[in-house]
């Protein structure tokens, strides 16, 4: 059982508040990402739950006892950094050892923990080498394999493999993807890119501004966004933002009509919604169609072509506002030129003058 309980944490740095009343549920065994953008908190929240940087006030709870005063070394969590911190004259074998040898483990007790975690992150046959001789993959499994053999309630990562090439981190998604099946622990990870929250998280925090935006699965996040920042901020391509105003309000029926003359009618909750309001239409990329009807006139400026699928960005009639759309990979169109996109009303989300969504109507259930 290793649950952990956020309980109104705030931190300031002088008159600089840098966390907001931060209040979270994580669940035993569960896999959950803390991810914004630089600068939003979510480090120095890890850091408060490792007990490296002490709250202003509130409470940390692991297990049902708070440990908000209690030292780092006594809360049963373990921590892997941004950077690997190998000792580099120690042989991979004594780095995996070096927190049970300072623990005075027992040598029998040592050996079969360190050798379970080499196993587990298929580091056996590499015991005898220094850290100098590893691949980047495999000195972040070696320093990753120093909190296993600790057994600790909670592993903490703290963007774990931003010092990583694209290729070896996707392969590193994996990888901890497959470690989090296999110790059944509950883990903690911090990262700005929002592709490892997505992959590997059973639920995601999204912080902005030292507060939290959302919380929830992957899917409730990409489908079901709260506020415009989670919307722009889930998704790759970001989800597409177009202005525009509200000509018409009737029962579960929002009128819109955006700067090029299009108007559109939207299922959403209109409960809230006036006529005159000015509100944000959003519209992912991926669904965006070829064809003239029900649609903007998009002038292409990049065109990237993936080979099952084409990128296209560019902007609206207006030039003001820009537009992405994931399109097929053999879709006839070109870099300077103007292309007819539409989409469904139903596909739209729409976001009021304080940011937050009009709840969708009739929305079909989705995988969460």
């Amino acid at each position: 059982m290793a649950t952990l309980e956020l309980q109104s944490i705030t931190k300031s740095f002088g008159e600089a508040k840098v966390i907001h009343d931060i209040n979270l549920a994580i669940q035993d065994k569960e896999f959950v990402v803390f991810v914004g953008p630089s600068g939003c908190g979510k480090s120095t929240l890890l850091r408060i739950i490792a007990g490296l940087e002490s709250s202003t006030s509130g409470q940390i709870v692991i297990d049902g006892q708070d440990v908000s005063d209690a030292h780092p070394i006594d809360r049963g969590i373990s921590m892997v950094f941004q950077s690997y911190a190998l000792y580099p004259h120690l042989s991979v074998y004594e780095n995996i050892a070096f927190p049970l040898r300072v623990q005075k483990t027992a040598k029998e007790e040592l050996n079969e923990r360190v050798m379970r975690a080499a196993d587990i992150l298929q580091l056996t046959d590499k015991l005898d080498l220094k850290p100098g001789q590893l691949s980047g993959g495999q000195r972040q499994r070696v320093a990753i394999g120093r909190s296993i053999v600790r057994n600790p309630k909670i592993f903490l990562f703290d963007e774990p493999l931003s010092n990583l090439d694209a290729a070896l981190r996707g392969d590193m998604r994996v990888e901890l993807s497959q470690l989090h099946r296999d110790l059944q622990a509950t883990m903690v990870y911090v990262t700005h890119d929002q592709v490892e929250a997505m992959t590997m998280a059973d639920r995601i925090v999204v912080l902005n501004g030292g507060r939290i935006e959302q919380f929830g699965t992957p899917m409730e996040l990409y489908h079901h966004p709260a506020t415009k920042f989670v919307a722009g901020f889930i998704g790759q391509p970001n989800m597409n933002l177009l202005p525009a105003d509200v000509t018409n309000v009737a029962d579960g029926q929002l009128q819109v009509k955006f700067s090029t003359g299009y108007a559109m009618t939207i299922p959403v909750d209109t409960s809230t919604a006036k006529v005159g309001d000015k509100v944000d239409v959003g519209i992912r990329p991926e669904d965006v169609h070829l064809g003239a009807e029900g649609g903007l006139d998009v002038h292409i400026k990049v065109l990237e072509r993936l080979g099952g699928v084409s990128i296209a960005y560019g902007s609206v009639r207006d030039a003001a506002t820009k537009f992405c759309a994931s399109l097929p990979g053999d879709a006839r169109i070109t870099e300077g030129g103007t292309v007819a996109l539409s989409f469904n009303p139903q596909d739209c989300h729409v976001f009021g003058s304080d940011d937050r969504v009009l709840r969708r109507l009739e929305t079909p259930e989705v995988g969460v």
